[in-house]
């Protein structure tokens, strides 16, 4: 792997280290990012990438080396300055108001003023940077009622506004959908040909490669290179991430278990949330898939069935008993454990540290008299840090410390320690690189060979083909088929669930 070459430097990193507590997140990184290019930022989860991007913005003040702007080095690097010198930030974290429109949010802080009052132009400055993008957000909408794909672009109509010429956009594509991941590639090139450098920070290398013109390799807090992408392939890139070769990218997939009573049943369901008529049924051992587009219904039904929300009719059975309108303390109390989706909403309390987070959800069984037993609860949390290879092995450091895959880690720890029956999985690997999706998939594994009945929802097909035994389609809310990847094919897959139109097709 040889350096490349690009356009002028606008910033250049030079030696920069970065600390939190004992771990070095950045270690001597030097490098520059130009004008006129995309310069994609990859490596596994807790690699820098993420700290670098950050650094670049003025997020983080780096511990030692320089920053260079312009080729001038910079005392008190900070956001204020940072933005000051064109460069924004999209971090995966969205700095949003959820009380404000999206024209507001927009330009927050840059209001155009005259005589001190400030001009009610907002819907007319909105259509016109819109039109550059093709977003077509409302701009009156407020912006906790849009979903975090659309939030996601309100970030980068704020850096639009603020003409930034650099922009830092951290994980990005991890809640789009296709069609909006080739819009914001799209937009990326867009940004590059006037001039702009995007910094894309990804675990998605299909789209890097697509998309950036440099990329650079980062792993355990190094630069290990900066290259052209056109002279590099995906095997390359990972090669270089992990420092080795990687191992296929699924484990084999357990012994289907012999004939048992399921240990979940749910039969015609429907919700108060959009679920019309979904049944299916999960055994011990057994890895069961829901596949289905955003928005079927899949993360609807399976709250419904932990106890997040309210029933309207049809059956649950859990363990042999009615489960219908139970509670989620009811389910994890039984050994039914849900990962959600969205670890910083339903999962993690992220100013509390690892071990307390992995033993949240099995507090009673730790607690005696109202005490928790610390001993206890640190020797678990060690040994699900280390069986899950969390990194930093600190189970003492605040979960937000971590980079998103080692919080997905945590939050998978958080339900092993609930000792569970059965786990519901709803897209684990979202926002997780190849090297930590592959210890997940071992673990998925590993559960169910041990007995325990797996529900998976994934957005990437392949993982539900590759893993399950089984699985539904969803459409609509409703489940119309049942199949067994290892003789279908993710194709004919997405063939049916493009071509549903009706429920016609639904299926007991």
């Amino acid at each position: 792997m040889q350096d490349a070459a690009s356009g002028p430097v606008l910033v250049e990193l030079r030696g920069v280290d970065k600390r939190f507590g004992a771990t070095q997140a950045l270690d001597g990184v030097s490098l520059d990012v130009r004008g006129g290019e995309v310069h994609a930022f990859v490596g596994e989860n807790g690699a820098g990438k993420s700290t670098l991007g950050k650094v670049i913005a003025g997020i983080y003040a780096a511990d030692g080396g320089e920053v260079v702007v312009d080729g001038a080095p910079v005392d008190r690097w900070n956001p204020g300055i940072a933005q000051k010198q064109g460069i924004a930030m999209i971090a995966q974290e969205l700095a949003l108001v959820p009380d404000l429109t999206v024209a507001q949010n927009v330009f927050l802080g840059v209001e155009e003023h005259r005589f001190g009052i400030e001009r009610r132009n907002l819907a007319a400055r909105f259509a016109t940077l819109d039109a550059q993008v093709g977003f077509g957000l409302d701009p009156g909408e407020k912006v906790r009622d849009l979903r975090i794909a659309d939030q996601q672009k309100v970030e980068i109509l704020r850096a639009l506004a603020r003409d930034a010429r650099i922009i830092v956009m951290d994980e990005p594509t991890s809640s789009l959908t296709a069609h909006e991941m080739a819009q914001l590639e799209q937009l990326m090139r867009t940004l590059r040909d006037r001039g702009c450098c995007v910094i894309y920070v990804s675990h998605f290398l299909d789209s890097v490669l697509g998309v950036a013109d440099r990329i650079t390799v980062m792993r355990d807090g190094r630069r290990i290179a900066t290259v052209d992408a056109a002279s590099v392939s995906k095997h390359d890139l990972v090669t270089a991430m992990l420092g080795r070769e990687m191992e296929q990218a699924y484990p084999d997939r357990p012994p289907l278990p012999e004939a048992s009573d399921p240990l979940l049943t749910v039969r015609e369901l429907r919700t108060t949330t959009g679920v019309e008529r979904m049944s299916f049924e999960v055994r011990p051992g057994e890895i069961v898939g829901l596949l289905g587009l955003v928005g079927s219904g899949r993360t609807e039904c399976l709250r419904a069935v932990f106890g997040l929300d309210e029933v309207v009719s049809g059956e649950i059975r859990f363990g042999g008993r009615d489960w219908t309108g139970r509670t989620p303390k009811h389910s994890i109390d039984a050994g039914l454990v849900l990962v959600s989706e969205d670890r910083h909403k339903d999962g993690l309390v992220l100013q509390r540290s690892v071990r307390e987070n992995i033993g949240l959800a099995s507090l009673p069984a730790r607690a005696r008299g109202g005490i928790v037993d610390r001993r206890s609860e640190k020797r678990t949390a060690r040994e699900l840090a280390e069986s899950l290879e969390i990194r930093p092995p600190d189970i003492e450091l605040p979960v937000g410390w971590f980079s998103g895959g080692n919080q997905q880690k945590a939050l998978l720890g958080k339900a092993l320690a609930a000792d569970p029956k059965l786990i519901i999985l709803d897209e684990p690997t979202r926002g997780v690189d190849v090297g930590a999706k592959r210890t997940i998939y071992e673990l998925i594994v590993r559960l169910a060979a041990e007995g325990i009945g797996v529900l998976l929802i994934s957005s990437e097909h392949e993982e539900i083909m590759e893993l399950a035994h089984r699985a539904y389609l969803v459409s609509n809310g409703q489940t119309f088929g049942e199949i067994v990847p290892e003789q279908t094919t993710v194709e004919d897959v997405l063939f049916r669930l493009f071509h549903v139109t009706t429920g016609e097709e639904a299926a007991a």
